[in-house]
């Protein structure tokens, strides 16, 4: 089956395993009168095919799957959503030809995705630079955003010292996405508490750096999703539970029905706009954490955040139709 360029063609970069938000978006570009192709990253390249050709002024690319051929000069917008490159090239191989399997595999795709003439939502290079946690404190607090008093370091002596000087106490997270993977399940880590007997153990700093900050008093958490100028702002009692106190996503599942539409205050809507002007993002799920005596105080911002929990669970989150409508109208809210 060959897609035609009559109407908006939309590519969805992802994988297999992604969840609903793939799905909801599709239906939604289909409803506003686009077309959607799904292009499965872990199938490239044992099962899916793609030809790059230039030859003078002229070039052509192409994607083929089992079912479907797509001439991707008629792509008109471009989602890059998740990434899996290479994953069902057999572990049987040589490990370092198999590096070289995956790198040029990935080497092909980005440079595939690159070279389309579309709107992206967003390009690789800005979601790369807007993934930097550091970045993103560094310009939040130029904007007058509350954030959390923060240390990064590999220093086991800074960390007791920053310690002593956050009476609430202080936890550690990750800048990078991380997960252990353990009998084919992926296990997060999580944000932890730093308890006093941890400071004494802190010898695994000299090969891992790790980010802490202080533990900062929790009325509300929220999820600010932030399609284009729209702002869909939920919030969650995420101390309600002694195992989401922390990090509400350790009981997820268990408060995924808590969720209720917040209303974000103007001027920390106004900021969070800047913040994303600033990274140029037309799509981003930034995190807050709301104090008892009021104040917003921001955590990050996932430039491919998670969204569809929300949308699945509340009419009143129709999250996958803006971006839909963001593909479909192939512009982006900062031209």
């Amino acid at each position: 089956m060959a897609m035609q360029n009559s109407k908006p063609v939309v590519f969805i970069v992802t994988h297999s395993n992604d969840n609903a938000s793939i799905r909801l978006v599709m239906d939604a570009v289909a409803e506003l009168g686009g077309a959607a192709c799904r292009f499965d990253s872990d199938r490239f390249p044992t099962e899916t095919r793609i030809r790059i050709e230039y030859h003078g002024s002229r070039e052509r690319l192409l994607l083929q799957g089992d079912n479907y051929e797509l001439d991707l000069a008629s792509v008109s917008a471009v989602w890059y959503r998740r990434i899996a490159m290479g994953y069902r090239i057999p572990r049987s191989m040589d490990a370092q030809l198999r590096k070289v399997s995956v790198d040029e595999s990935r080497a092909t795709v980005h440079g595939l995705i690159a070279s389309l003439d579309a709107f992206h939502l967003d390009p690789v290079y800005r979601l790369r630079r807007a993934e930097n946690k550091q970045l993103q404190l560094k310009v939040a607090r130029g904007l007058g955003i509350e954030t959390p008093r923060t240390l990064i370091t590999n220093d086991p002596d800074a960390v007791r010292h920053f310690a002593r000087k956050c009476p609430n106490g202080i936890v550690m997270k990750m800048l990078s996405s991380f997960a252990i993977y353990a009998q084919n399940e992926e296990k997060v880590v999580f944000t932890n508490r730093v308890q006093s007997h941890d400071l004494e153990h802190l010898d695994g700093l000299r090969y891992c750096p790790a980010a802490f900050q202080e533990l900062v008093p929790k009325v509300l958490e929220l999820r600010v999703t932030v399609v284009g100028d729209r702002l869909f702002t939920a919030s969650i009692d995420s101390q309600k539970s002694d195992k989401s106190r922390i990090d509400w996503r350790r009981d997820g599942m268990g408060l995924i029905d808590d969720w209720e539409p917040y209303a974000l205050p103007p001027e920390v809507e106004e900021k969070l706009r800047k913040l994303m002007h600033f990274f140029e993002l037309n799509y981003g799920a930034a995190d807050f954490i709301v104090t008892p005596d009021g104040c917003h105080v921001f955590l990050e911002v996932n430039p491919v955040g998670e969204f569809f929990w929300l949308e699945l669970k509340n009419p009143k989150f129709p999250i996958s139709r803006a971006i839909a409508n963001r593909l479909v109208a192939g512009r982006s809210v900062w031209d």
